[in-house]
């Protein structure tokens, strides 16, 4: 078998990551090679080198060009333009056939405690040191190139630049689809988002397409909450670090709703210790979402939940990937869904550890290296 020598950023296992040469081989069945052109950054391929322990090919979110496929592939072809899909449906299950791609049974893309389920394609199609290493999220983004399923792959217009289009595959659907598909969030209504990182900036967007007429993004950080603005929050409210549950920053929610709560409230933080915030936002009969993907014990006060409170956690804003893609660029191509200008820094794959600086710091509402 042809091997293709390419560059890949693999996480040791022991919390630090390096840039390595490796080898990739040619797609069987319904195997796709891709060459991936950018790799958006995540707070998840932070904590897969910081936090799984297990050594592998980092990313998850990527664009890029289809260099070959398997002889079962029918959905794309060489010289596609595609974005990379991390949850990743077989098409046939009970989940998949239900509507739930993104909770498929047979490929689901995490298996507990966030870590992701490395098992989809085989080992002996990428080596590093003469030895098969695994693609986080079955995906490995942060590489030169990459060999996929099919079902990871959805071709996209030429005319989407390749920065834009990786960062659909993760943090713009998990942000607009948790309010589209999830909440559905109505024309007129309040929206609360708690954390305006690049996925609570995408429920902001989600929220404005929706036509939400008060959407009140609340952070700690004032940058963030200013570059809110530009994605459609129309109220801000800064919120202070001591103050537990943002119980404070509900009463001032409750002020700004003719003191009953908003209609829908986001959870876009990642801080288990405000898990239950979003249902001290919302009014009775409303609907709170956890959308960060909090997998640690929180404990509730039930009060909270009074009366009628929805409560909902949903996986990568319940993506359908044949639906919401088409959806997302019709979006962008329209100018309704504001991308480029959230592409704040872009990267090389030697500076990777400032990517995750400026993430981290809260500079970037999203970085992206570009290979």
């Amino acid at each position: 078998m042809t091997m293709i020598k390419a560059k890949a950023i693999i996480a040791n296992g022991q919390g630090t990551f390096s840039l390595e040469d490796i080898e990739i081989g040619q797609p069987q069945n319904d195997e796709v090679l891709v060459e991936i052109k950018a790799a958006g950054v995540c707070h998840t391929d932070y904590d897969s080198y910081t936090k799984w322990r297990q050594q592998m090919i980092m990313g998850h979110e990527g664009a890029g060009v289809v260099l070959a496929v398997g002889n079962k592939v029918k959905t794309t072809k060489p010289g596609d333009q595609v974005i990379l899909n991390w949850a990743i449906p077989c098409g046939s299950c009970f989940q998949c056939q239900n509507g739930g791609e993104s909770i498929c049974e047979v490929q689901s893309p995490v298996t507990g405690q966030g870590k992701p389920n490395l098992g989809h394609v085989p080992l002996k199609r990428t080596l590093f040191k003469s030895k098969g290493v695994q693609r986080s999220f079955n995906l490995g983004t942060m590489s030169t190139h990459t060999i996929v399923k099919e079902t990871a792959v959805f071709p996209t217009p030429n005319l989407i630049p390749f920065e834009v289009a990786c960062i659909m595959g993760c943090g713009v659907m998990t942000g607009v689809g948790s309010v589209i598909n999830v909440a559905k969030v109505t024309k007129g209504s309040t929206v609360v988002v708690l954390g305006t990182g690049g996925v609570g900036l995408n429920v902001i967007q989600g929220a404005r397409i929706s036509g939400a007429t008060k959407i009140i993004a609340i952070d700690i950080n004032e940058e963030r909450l200013k570059m809110s603005k530009a994605y459609g929050s129309t109220h801000t409210i800064i919120a202070e670090k001591m103050d537990v549950g943002l119980l404070n920053s509900a009463i001032k929610v409750k002020k700004l709703t003719d003191n009953r709560g908003a209609d829908y409230s986001f959870e876009c933080t990642g801080v288990p210790s405000l898990g239950a915030a979003p249902l001290a936002m919302i009014r009775n009969g409303g609907m709170a979402v956890q959308v960060s993907g909090i997998e640690e014990e929180i404990k509730f006060d039930m009060n909270l939940f009074e009366w009628d409170k929805i409560y909902i956690n949903p996986l990568y804003g319940k993506c359908r990937p044949n639906r919401d893609f088409p959806m997302l660029l019709e979006y962008y191509e329209k100018g309704s869904l504001l991308l480029d200008k959230m592409i704040t820094q872009t990267y090389t794959p030697n500076n990777l550890e400032n990517a995750f600086g400026d993430m981290l710091s809260g500079k970037n509402a999203k970085g992206v290296i570009l290979f």
